[in-house]
């Protein structure tokens, strides 16, 4: 017998609409082939020869142009706290060659600003520029060199670059990650505030339309300490959060669920550093506290360091290697090629829910930038002969194309499990376990919303690795719907709960194209392991 379960959904907007740049996105130069091998592949017949695209990838070019990009973070990541912009610019043969501290690579430097802001530009994305927030003189020609329209010498490098107006990019970081020993410029907080307040007032002085994402952490002392110094100063504050993954040893339905249950740990991080920052902004007396920016998240896969060092595969995922199983250590290191999963593809629907939930909430999350866009466990995989469009790619195209923006209420009566749900990434024991904590995990997860053309829009996520679930639906407390809805579905089409889409095999994990289901009775019947986009006339 399949789980049963009732939702009511309210066709009434509530106040709080969905940023568009919630579905944003991240990339990191020198980082594992983001840029050159993925976006950028100089001498590949698939990349433009000329332009200010030359050495771009034609194909990924288009896959993120039908996808669309609402806002895309670079340089980084860890790679900005070393980067000077500077090196990025005018001609490509003069730029220098540097030795990478941040993973130990070298960078060309021939993926630069100019080309970064033109791929911007083709994909129609909002660029958002990551300083290092270590030099304001530098910040300030930063911000000159892309915004400023007067006749500097910055301003007509930016002319010889290829771009006459300037670009305005409006997004800016002030650091990144610097509460770490790991990063470059590694500082305490009260340096870093003033630090910050500084960049953002003289970067401000060039161009008063910026908004800033200062460095953020739910360590309480470090939020207390930024939002009473950059409150009043700041759009946003970072939050940066990752999920894991041992499928890579233990491929089972139990894995499944701790995949997709993590999710429900996001949520709660992400509702408790907002109700952190209203309380302080409140202290402080600031009305309008900055949103949170969740620019860095991700679910990474794990795997044994006894393994061989991962290395890309021609088929966009992970090249084989041979692997002795009978003495393996705990899984802990981050396979960088591990292509995306039906798993993964849940918990990051369930992560969007997460996200339209706390748009209610006085300090909601306005954007956020997944690791990564192109390659390194991204949405889409490159390689010399081809693409692939991974699983999270179909997950991204639903929420940011189908989904609606004016989110409604809807109320879930659904069975759930009290289960050990593993936290995140970042949360391990002494020995490097993973932490868990018992709670309660819905097995029917639901968001709700109108689209533009007035049409009621409901995602369903049905975590149960195996079981069908009934869902009687009713509008207003009322068990009258329209006679016919619009259908889509992402993992219907495999019964493997870990599939991957590879170059050979693109279609395993997609999502699928609409098709009309009758509602006379009221009841949708989901899929396991999957998410359906119900789309209802309701005017």
């Amino acid at each position: 017998m399949n789980l049963q379960a009732h939702v009511d959904l309210s066709t009434v907007p509530l106040g709080a609409a969905i940023d568009p740049k919630v579905y944003g996105h991240f990339l990191e130069s020198a980082f594992f082939g983001n840029i050159e091998g993925g976006v950028y592949d100089e001498g590949s017949p698939r990349s433009y020869p000329d332009g200010p695209l030359q050495g771009c990838r034609v194909d990924v070019l288009e896959a993120c142009a039908e996808l669309g990009v609402p806002v895309l973070r670079w340089p980084g990541g860890n790679f900005t706290s070393a980067y000077w912009w500077q090196d990025g610019v005018g001609p490509k043969e003069a730029r220098p060659r540097r030795l990478e501290l941040a993973w130990g690579s070298e960078e060309s430097n021939r993926f630069g600003t100019p080309e970064f802001l033109a791929w911007c530009e083709a994909v129609k994305a909002e660029p958002y520029l990551a300083h290092s927030c270590r030099s304001v003189d530098d910040a300030v020609r930063w911000v000159e060199y892309t915004n400023y329209a007067g006749r500097t010498d910055l301003a007509d490098q930016r002319r010889r670059d290829g771009r006459d107006a300037p670009w305005a990019v409006r997004l800016w970081g002030l650091g990144n990650e610097v509460y770490g020993d790991w990063q470059m410029g590694h500082r305490d907080v009260g340096r870093y505030v003033a630090d910050a307040r500084e960049h953002a007032r003289f970067m401000r002085a060039v161009d008063p339309n910026l908004q800033f994402v200062a460095v953020g952490h739910p360590r309480e002392d470090w939020t207390e300490a930024v939002v009473a110094g950059l409150g009043e100063s700041v759009e946003y504050l970072s939050l940066h959060l990752y999920g894991a993954s041992e499928h890579l040893v233990r491929p089972t339905a139990a894995e499944f669920e701790a995949v997709v249950g993590q999710a429900v740990h996001f949520e709660r991080t992400i509702v408790e550093y907002s109700r952190q920052i209203e309380a302080i902004a409140d202290r402080c007396g600031i009305e309008l506290p900055p949103s949170i920016a969740m620019d860095e998240w991700n679910i990474r896969h794990l795997e044994p360091e006894s393994w061989p060092d991962p290395q890309p595969g021609p088929d966009g995922g992970t090249a084989e290697r041979q692997i002795r199983t009978e003495s393996q250590a705990p899984p802990r290191r981050v396979n960088r090629h591990s292509p995306r999963t039906l798993a993964d593809a849940l918990f990051y629907a369930g992560v969007f829910h997460a996200v339209h939930r706390a748009a209610r909430l006085p300090v909601p999350v306005a954007m956020t930038n997944t690791v990564n866009l192109v390659n390194a466990n991204g949405l889409i995989n490159v390689r010399p002969d081809g693409i692939v469009r991974t699983a999270s790619y179909w997950v991204w195209d639903l929420y940011h194309n189908h989904f609606g923006t004016r989110l409604t209420a809807n109320t879930v009566i659904a069975p759930a499990r009290y289960m050990s749900a593993r936290l995140s990434d970042e949360d391990r024991g002494p020995g490097g376990d993973l932490l868990t904590a018992m709670t309660g995990v819905s097995y029917l997860d639901v968001s709700s919303s109108l689209d533009d053309a007035g049409r009621l829009t409901v995602a369903l996520i049905n975590r149960s690795p195996a079981e069908r679930v009934d869902i009687r639906l009713s509008l207003d407390g009322r068990h009258e719907l329209p006679a016919v809805g619009e259908l889509r579905e992402l993992g219907t089409a495999t019964g493997d709960l870990f599939a991957v889409n590879t170059i050979g095999d693109d279609d395993r994990v997609v999502l699928s194209q609409p098709r009309d289901v009758r509602m006379d009775d009221g009841v949708l019947t989901v899929p396991p392991h999957s998410v359906t986009l119900l789309t209802l006339g309701i005017r």
